[in-house]
């Protein structure tokens, strides 16, 4: 019986070099994979990671008292007040205009005097006493202020409104409500798009002059 006859050709030098050119490429390009992956993720979770530590290690306690409520709280210490009412405590009435205290739409009160809440860390007001726009009125009843703007139609947007009340109230108790000219004076750090200041004059006017109680 014949014997069955190989047809394979003869393995030529050639080709052991392609397979081997072949086994090496392969190599290399696991071992980069395997070499680059576990740096990879271990940048990744380190960032992470400091995200964490981060988050427990640069907060700070910060207890204040907030329209008649105390709040106990952990602040990044570059945190604002401004932040630190509208995103932590949900109190938006305070407004964030242009973020530079130069419109006066975020004003607020500290210990009695205003401020703007967006340049005033939320670490510099630690056990003091702030209120917002939220704390003027008592319950259904509106402070006199905002009755006034009301009646004297003393906005249009309404977006600066809190922060122009809230200076309003301080204008009057620092006693600088005595006439048009003050009134316009001690109010310009308040800025109004709408140009409704001949109606903001007239309601700060009416509250001095009938000497309600603010």
């Amino acid at each position: 019986m014949e014997k069955e006859k190989n047809h394979s050709r003869p393995v030529e030098e050639s080709d052991v070099k392609d397979n081997s050119r072949r086994d090496f490429l392969k190599k290399s390009a696991l071992m980069t994979a395997v070499a680059l992956t576990p740096v990879a993720a271990a940048k990744a979770a380190e960032m992470h990671m400091d995200e964490r530590l981060a988050e427990v290690f640069e907060k700070m306690p910060l207890h204040l008292e907030i329209n008649g409520v105390p709040h106990n709280l952990m602040v990044e210490p570059r945190s604002t007040l401004l932040d630190i009412l509208r995103e932590q405590l949900d109190l938006t009435g305070t407004k964030k205009g242009c973020d530079m205290g130069q419109c006066g739409a975020c004003t607020v009160h500290v210990d009695g005097h205003r401020v703007n809440s967006c340049l005033t860390l939320g670490i510099m007001v630690n056990g003091k006493k702030v209120t917002t726009i939220e704390g003027l009125a008592k319950g259904d009843q509106l402070h006199p202020m905002q009755e006034a703007f009301l009646k004297h139609d003393g906005f249009q947007c309404g977006y600066c409104t809190p922060g122009q009340i809230m200076s309003a109230v301080a204008c009057v108790r620092e006693g600088h409500a005595n006439s048009e000219h003050e009134i316009r004076e001690y109010m310009s750090g308040n800025i109004c798009r709408c140009g409704a200041y001949p109606n903001i004059v007239n309601a700060i006017q009416e509250v001095k002059e009938g000497g309600m109680a603010i």
